[in-house]
C-alpha cells in the first residue's frame, strides 16, 4: 500500500482517508490483530513525539547559541575599527620617513656602489696571485679535487688576460702545477690496491681537465682488465672447493668488481654531459667509447663462463649442483639490467643445459657401470655353482639383472627431477625444458641406456665358439630382454615422461624415439642371444659326439655290451639343460605332455624297431631299387632347418639343441667306416638317445628322422650291415 503516494490507505501519505482505512481494518483483520494494530500505532506516535520534541529543543539552543555569537561579534568589529585606524597612521610615520632617508642617501649610493665592485674585482686578483701557491698546496694535501675546482674556476680569467705580463707568469705557473697533478691522477692507474672508485673520481677530474677521453677510457680498461683476472685467478685456484663457494665467490668478487666497472665506466664516459664552446651542455654519443666497454664486458664474461662451464661440468652432488646454477643464473639475469646490449641469460641457460647434459652423461656411464658389474657378479655366481645345483638359483640371478637396473634407473630420474624445481631462475625457460627434459634426459639417458643394453647383449653373440662366459649367462640375457620388452620399457618411458612431461616440452613428438622400435631392438637381441645360447650348447654336445665318434676305432671294436657313456653324458647335459631353461622359460605353446609312462615307451620302441628293420631290409643286395626310391622320397621331405632361430619356450629351446647335436652325429657318422660290431654299437647307442631325447621336443618325429638318418647313414657305411635284434638292444639299453 505504501508504494503509491496517491493511496488513500497509506497512513503516511498526504491522501490518506480515515475512514475507509478504519473500514478496512475491520474488514480484513480479526479483533486481536486489530487491537495489536492499534498497540503498534500508538507505540510509533509516541515515538514520534519524543522526536518531535527533541528536535525543538536543538533548534532553540541553536537560537539561543545564534543569538550570543551577534551580540559578540558586534563588539570585536569596534575594537578592530580602532585598530585599523591606528595601524593607518603609523604606516604614513613610516613613509614619511622612508622619504626622508631616501633623499639624504642619494649622494653617497653610487660611490657606494662603486668601492664594493673594486673590493670584490681586488679580492679576485687576490685569488689569481694566491692561485699557484693554493695549487701546490692542495696537491701536497691530496686534495685533487678542490685544486682542480680552483683551477677552472681561474681558467676563464687567465685565458681572457694572458696578454698581460703579470697574468702571464701566473698561468704558466699554474699549468706546469696542473700537469703536474695530471700526472700524479694518471698514477692511479698504474696502484695495485687502487679501487675502481677512486680510478672514477681521478678520471672525472681528468676529464674536467680536458684530457682526451679515449685514452682515459683505455687505462682506465686496462687497469680493470688486471683487477679483473687477479679475480679470476682467485676463482681457479677455488675449483676445488665447493661449487656453491665458487658461484658465490664469482659473484661477489668477479662480477661484483665488473658491474662497478660497467656503471663507472657509463658514468664517466657515456652518459656523462659535457659542454660545447658555448657552455651548453650536450650529450656524449661516442660510438668508438661504447664500442670498448662492450669488447671488454665480451671479453671477460667469456673467461667467466669458460671456468664455470668447467667447473660445474663435474660435481657428483645434483642438489648442490642446481643450487649453484640457480645463483649463477639468477645473477647474470641481474647483469642483463646493466648490460641491456648483451643477453648473458641466454649464456647462462646454455652452460646450465651443458651441466644438466654432463649430468645425464654421468649419470648414464653409472648405469652402464652398475650393468656391467651385475653382469661379472652374475657370471661369477654362474662360474661359481655347480650347474646341477643352480636352477633354483636363475630365477634369482635373473631378478638381479632387471630388478635393481630399474630401481637403479628411478633414483636416477628422481635426481635429475631436482632440475624442474618451480623456483629456479632456469626451470621455465623453454630452451632448457626442451633440450634438458627431451633430448638429454630421454633420449639421451633412458633411450640411451636401453640402445646400450641390446649393444651389451649383442656382444655376447660374437666371437668364437668358445665362450669366456657360461652359456647360462646367454639365457639370463635373453630373458632379461624379453622381461624389458614386455613390462620394463613401457615402464621406464612412461615414468619419464611424466616426470619430465616430455611431451608437452617436446617440438614434435615424431622427434621421440618410439617405444615400439625399443620393443622391437629388445625382441631381436633377446632372439639373438637365444640363438646364440642355443648354438653354444648345441656345440658343447656336439663336441662331445664328435670326439667320441672319432677317437674310436670302429673296424676294431668289439660286440657291443652296454651303451656308451658319452651318451649317458650328452643325456645328463641335456637333463641339466632341460632344467636350466625350465627355471626360465616354461612351454607356452600348448604342447603335448611329454609322461613317460611303459606304453609311451612302448610304443617308441615298436616304432623304432619297425624304422631299424625297414632300414635294414632297404639296404640288402635284393632291394637296392626300394633304397633308391626312399632316397628319392627324402629329397621331396621337410627339410630340417638344423640353425632356424628358436621360439621363447623350452621345448623350442630343448629342439634346437638337440637338432645341433643329432646333426654333428650323423655328419661324424658318415666320415667314419664301421664293422658289424661298430654298426650295432651305433644301433645301440641311437635307441638310447631315442628312449630320452623324445621328451624333450615338440615334435618326437624329428628325433625319430635323425635318429633313422644316423642309424642308416652307419648301414650304408658298414662293411658287415648285420644289425642286433631289438630285444636285445632294448636289455642293453634298460641295463645302461
Amino acid at each position: 500500500m505504501s508504494e503509491n503516494t496517491n493511496n488513500l490507505y497509506d497512513i503516511n501519505g498526504q491522501h490518506f482517508n480515515p475512514d475507509l482505512y478504519l473500514q478496512k481494518l475491520t474488514k480484513d483483520f480479526r479483533l486481536k490483530q486489530i487491537m495489536d494494530h492499534e498497540e503498534e500505532v500508538r507505540r510509533n506516535t509516541q515515538i514520534l513525539h519524543s522526536e518531535m520534541q527533541t528536535l525543538v529543543y536543538e533548534n532553540y539552543n541553536k537560537f539561543i547559541a545564534a543569538t550570543d555569537t551577534i551580540r559578540k561579534m558586534k563588539t570585536d568589529f569596534k575594537q578592530m575599527e580602532e585598530s585599523m585606524d591606528s595601524l593607518a597612521t603609523n604606516m604614513e610615520s613610516i613613509t614619511s620617513f622612508s622619504e626622508q632617508i631616501s633623499t639624504t642617501l642619494q649622494g653617497t649610493r653610487q660611490q657606494i656602489s662603486r668601492l664594493s665592485s673594486v673590493h670584490a674585482l681586488l679580492k679576485r686578483l687576490q685569488f689569481l696571485f694566491k692561485l699557484p701557491s693554493n695549487l701546490k698546496d692542495r696537491m701536497n694535501e691530496g686534495n685533487y679535487a678542490q685544486a682542480v675546482q680552483d683551477y677552472i674556476h681561474a681558467q676563464r680569467v687567465l685565458n681572457q688576460y694572458e696578454n698581460m705580463p703579470s697574468f702571464h707568469g701566473i698561468q704558466k705557473d699554474c699549468e706546469e702545477i696542473v700537469e703536474e697533478l695530471k700526472s700524479h691522477l694518471r698514477m692511479q692507474f698504474h696502484k695495485r690496491d687502487a679501487t675502481t672508485k677512486s680510478l672514477a673520481e681521478s678520471v672525472d677530474l681528468l676529464l674536467r681537465l680536458k684530457e682526451p677521453a679515449e685514452s682515459l677510457c683505455e687505462e682506465f680498461l686496462n687497469h680493470a682488465n688486471n683487477r679483473l683476472d687477479e679475480q679470476l685467478n682467485n676463482l681457479k685456484d677455488m675449483c676445488e672447493n665447493d661449487v656453491i663457494e665458487f658461484v658465490d665467490a664469482g659473484s661477489s668478487g668477479f662480477l661484483s668488481d665488473l658491474c662497478l666497472v660497467v656503471a663507472s665506466y657509463n658514468d664517466m664516459f657515456i652518459n656523462r654531459p659535457s659542454t660545447d664552446e658555448n657552455n651548453d651542455l650536450v650529450e656524449n654519443n661516442d660510438t668508438n667509447v661504447m664500442t670498448r666497454l662492450d669488447n671488454f664486458i665480451f671479453i671477460n664474461m667469456d673467461k667467466y663462463f669458460e671456468l664455470t662451464k668447467k667447473r660445474v661440468e663435474d660435481v657428483s652432488d645434483t642438489a648442490i649442483l642446481v643450487r649453484a646454477l640457480d645463483r649463477f643464473h639468477r645473477r647474470l639475469q641481474a647483469m642483463n639490467i646493466l648490460c641491456t646490449e648483451m643477453n648473458f641469460a641466454t649464456t647462462g641457460t646454455e652452460i646450465v643445459i651443458n651441466a644438466g647434459r654432463k649430468q645425464c652423461r654421468n649419470h648414464l656411464n653409472n648405469l652402464k657401470q652398475h650393468l656391467n658389474e651385475t653382469l661379472v657378479k652374475v657370471r661369477q655366481t654362474l662360474a661359481t655353482k655347480v650347474t646341477q645345483d643352480n636352477d633354483g638359483g636363475l630365477v634369482e640371478l635373473q631378478a638381479l639383472l632387471v630388478m635393481p637396473t630399474i630401481e637403479k634407473v628411478k633414483g636416477v630420474l628422481q635426481d635429475l627431477s631436482v632440475f624442474l624445481q618451480s623456483d629456479l631462475s632456469f626451470s621455465l625457460k623453454p630452451q632448457f625444458l626442451e633440450t634438458f627434459c627431451v633430448e638429454e634426459v630421454r633420449e639421451g639417458l633412458v633411450i640411451g641406456f636401453l640402445h646400450h643394453l641390446t649393444a651389451v647383449a649383442a656382444g655376447f653373440c660374437t666371437g668364437s665358439d668358445i665362450p669366456k662366459y657360461p652359456p647360462t649367462l646367454l639365457l639370463l640375457l635373453s630373458k632379461m630382454c624379453i622381461e624389458f620388452k614386455d613390462n620394463s620399457i613401457h615402464y621406464l618411458l612412461s615414468t619419464t615422461d611424466d616426470a619430465f612431461n616430455v611431451e608437452e616440452y617436446a617440438t614434435s613428438i615424431s622427434a621421440l624415439s618410439s617405444e615400439l622400435d625399443i620393443c622391437n631392438e629388445f625382441q631381436r637381441a633377446g632372439q639373438d642371444l637365444l640363438n646364440h645360447y642355443v648354438r653354444l650348447q648345441g656345440l658343447s654336445v656336439s663336441q662331445m659326439l664328435r670326439k667320441s665318434v672319432e677317437t674310436r676305432d670302429w673296424l676294431h671294436t668289439i660286440e657291443p655290451r652296454t651303451v656308451r657313456a658319452v651318451m649317458k653324458r650328452v643325456v645328463e647335459d641335456i637333463t641339466a639343460i632341460d632344467s636350466q631353461v625350465s627355471a626360465l622359460y616354461d612351454d607356452t605353446d600348448g604342447q603335448v605332455d611329454r609322461s613317460s609312462d611303459s606304453s609311451r615307451k612302448t610304443h617308441s620302441v615298436s616304432v623304432s624297431r619297425h624304422r631299424y628293420r625297414s632300414n635294414w631290409s632297404s639296404y640288402t643286395p635284393s632291394h637296392l631299387d626300394s633304397s633308391l626310391v626312399s632316397n628319392i622320397h627324402k629329397l621331396f621331405s621337410e627339410r630340417i632347418e638344423i640353425f632356424a632361430p628358436v621360439a621363447f619356450n623350452k621345448a623350442s629351446i630343448l629342439t634346437g639343441i638337440i637338432k645341433i647335436s643329432l646333426k654333428t652325429f650323423l655328419e661324424c657318422v658318415r666320415l667314419r667306416i664301421f664293422s658289424k660290431y661298430g654298426l650295432q654299437q651305433i644301433q645301440v647307442d641311437t635307441h638310447y638317445l631315442q628312449l630320452y631325447l623324445w621328451r624333450f621336443v615338440n615334435d618326437e618325429n624329428l628325433v625319430h628322422f635323425l635318429l633313422d638318418e644316423i642309424l642308416g647313414s652307419a648301414v650304408h657305411r658298414c662293411l658287415e650291415p648285420v644289425l642286433m635284434e631289438p630285444s636285445v638292444v632294448d636289455i642293453i639299453c634298460e641295463r645302461g
